[in-house]
């Protein structure tokens, strides 16, 4: 079966061979058009797969790098190991790029590899079920289409989350989130308020601080800062990387290297590295001169137990004088501005929601519908698990990029999007040459991850003694425990014997240890 451009199928059966006995042509649909679905998407054409579509809710590619658009948003991971391996990019402007060359370069990535005819844009897709040994996708628009293998692209932090904030939609002037940017509305002369202090607060105030007729930061708990400076590259630098593509390679390599073994290993294991990240984040708060001011910047947890912030500049933004840090709670808000607890009302033009993602809503409110009537409400009907951070024990034939587990806390998610797609690829290609039909990981192997997981856990940062996105409901850290080498030498290669199988010729024998489904 070929897939047309916008997802339905067209005359054809998947399930047969070509001639000559040729690998069989699987029809895929990819969910999500951010950085893991056009690396998927790139990564099938360059495996000779070319009946896929993706489908994205949004109304262009680009995932986060397409929802955030606020002024100062910069990637804490350095751009020339945030991007793909198999399509360097020699024109980055400084070692930690900002927002708008990021989705550029995933443009480039989609137009260079013929995607952008393969998306449906402002196209939710509401269901999959599997059902006759295919995946059956249904859109919020109605629209209907029937794929050989179904692979999930759709993010970990993508669902904004809104304080609960008596009186909040009472306020007269501008109000939005972080990632709802309105570009319409003025902010050089005004007075803003930013609600949240994470990275993304913390570069929403380098940026606006300076241009505010007054501005306010509320806190609610402070944060460690990594401070990292952010090089520009010169012309020849950039020249250099486009002349020899050999010194992009080694330039990826190079920050592979600086981010497994400094925050890749710090967070997930005492040492050196956290040692030095810990007196490092000391350090930089040492640069408050205010005592007063430095205390009340203050965390009282470990650097790294909530996600760190990679930044300069931010502290001194507070010897301004129309800068203000709020530290005390907010009561509620009313149509002039923010109340705080101690009676004062902050009069205010724009509040900003710079309070972060629910990242534990992965694939929500999608349904996927298994087997049996099997749904993934019904298996995430507590905290989201899966296999390997790759698969779901029950639904055959899918894949989850950046799925549960994944090493989202302290790796560059190109990298670790890059060995799923790979191990996706391994798999998918045992049912192109015929030996399966249907492959899904086994409940035991499954739970047997999972308990290696909840083990390994306590002895994470983020378990010692603080309250993050990283904690789960059953309060214990949900990203992965272990090193990000580990993650991808655990994905080099499928551990068949941890598979069930359905279907396939040849070695069917050999693969398949359950019934057809």
């Amino acid at each position: 079966m070929a897939v047309s451009r916008n997802g339905h199928r067209e005359n054809g059966s998947t399930g047969a061979r070509r001639r000559g006995g040729s690998l069989r042509s699987p029809s895929i649909a990819i969910i999500g058009a951010g950085m893991s679905g056009i690396g998927m998407g790139a990564k099938l054409r360059m495996a000779g797969v070319e009946s896929f579509h993706i489908y994205e809710k949004r109304h262009d590619i680009g995932g986060t790098w397409h929802a955030n658009t606020y002024p100062g948003l910069t990637c804490d991971i350095p751009s020339r190991y945030y991007s793909f391996t198999f399509a360097p990019n020699p024109l980055w402007s400084r070692v930690y790029s900002p927002g708008p060359e990021i989705w550029a370069y995933l443009d480039r990535v989609a137009r260079g590899f013929g995607l952008r005819e393969r998306i449906s844009l402002g196209t939710e897709v509401e269901e999959a079920r599997w059902a006759d040994g295919r995946w059956h996708v249904r859109t919020s628009s109605g629209e209907e289409a029937t794929y050989d293998f179904l692979i999930t692209a759709s993010g970990a932090l993508v669902h904004a989350f809104k304080p609960d904030i008596p009186g909040l939609s009472s306020f007269s002037g501008a109000l939005f989130h972080s990632a709802e940017w309105d570009h319409a509305v003025p902010l050089a002369g005004r007075r803003i308020a930013v609600i949240g202090t994470g990275s993304t607060g913390i570069q929403i105030t380098r940026e606006l601080a300076p241009v505010a007729g007054r501005f306010e930061l509320y806190q609610r708990t402070p944060q460690w800062i990594f401070p990292v400076g952010n090089r520009r590259y010169t012309r020849l630098t950039r020249w250099a990387y486009r002349r020899f593509p050999a010194l992009n390679r080694a330039g990826y390599r190079l920050f592979q290297a600086w981010v497994e073994r400094s925050i890749g290993s710090a967070t997930v294991k005492p040492g050196l590295s956290r040692r030095w990240i810990s007196a490092a984040c000391r350090l930089h708060l040492r640069s408050v001169r205010d005592r007063s001011l430095r205390t009340r910047f203050t965390p009282d947890y470990a650097p790294m137990c909530k996600r760190l912030v990679m930044a300069t500049g931010f502290y001194k933004q507070f010897e301004r004088a129309n800068v203000e840090l709020v530290d005390v709670p907010i009561d509620h808000v009313e149509p002039r501005g923010i109340v705080t607890r101690d009676g004062r009302l902050h009069e205010l033009d724009v509040i900003v929601l710079a309070t972060g993602f629910d990242a534990h809503a992965y694939l929500r409110p999608l349904e996927l519908i298994g087997p049996g009537g099997l749904r993934l409400s019904q298996l995430w009907a507590g905290e989201p698990y899966g296999y390997r951070s790759v698969a779901l024990p029950g639904f055959p034939n899918l894949f989850t990029l950046l799925g549960p587990h994944s090493p989202i806390g302290n790796q560059s998610i190109f990298a670790v999007s890059e060995s799923q797609m790979d191990y996706a690829l391994a798999l998918i290609d045992l049912w192109r040459r015929g030996e399966a039909d249907a492959m899904w990981p086994s409940s035991e192997a499954t739970e047997g991850f999972n308990a290696e997981l909840r083990a390994a856990a306590p002895n994470t940062i983020w378990a010692s003694g603080c309250s993050s996105w990283y904690i789960g409901e059953d309060g214990t850290p949900h990203p992965w425990p272990w090193t990000p080498q580990r993650h991808r030498a655990m994905l080099a290669r499928p551990q068949l014997s941890e598979w069930e199988f359905s279907g396939g010729r040849s070695r069917a024998g050999e693969l398949s240890r359950a019934a057809p489904v």
